[in-house]
């Protein structure tokens, strides 16, 4: 029964390894190259909008690099938090 098990686990097999490899290095491709070829935009809702206009130049350009802090940091968190998860199985 165990040797059935073992052959069967054998014949299944992946090479993980690699294929981590295969798909952080396109997942950071994506990343570079979603910067490189992106124009800038500030998009906001229709609230965030209307207060900027309001606020002046320079408070706005503040206002908008908060909104892209705040949707940075989820993704890094993610990020380390999986990198140490491969680390650690590696």
């Amino acid at each position: 029964m165990q040797q059935s098990f073992y052959n069967c686990c054998i014949l299944f097999s992946f090479n993980f390894a690699g294929l981590m490899k295969k798909i952080i290095f396109i997942l950071l491709s994506v990343f570079i190259l979603s910067f490189i070829f992106t124009q800038p935009s500030w998009a906001q809702c229709s609230i965030c909008s209307k207060t900027v206009m309001q606020m002046g130049e320079k408070p706005a350009q503040g206002f908008n690099s908060g909104i892209i802090y705040l949707m940075l940091v989820p993704y890094a968190a993610i990020g380390v938090i999986g990198y140490k998860w491969w680390k650690a199985n590696r």
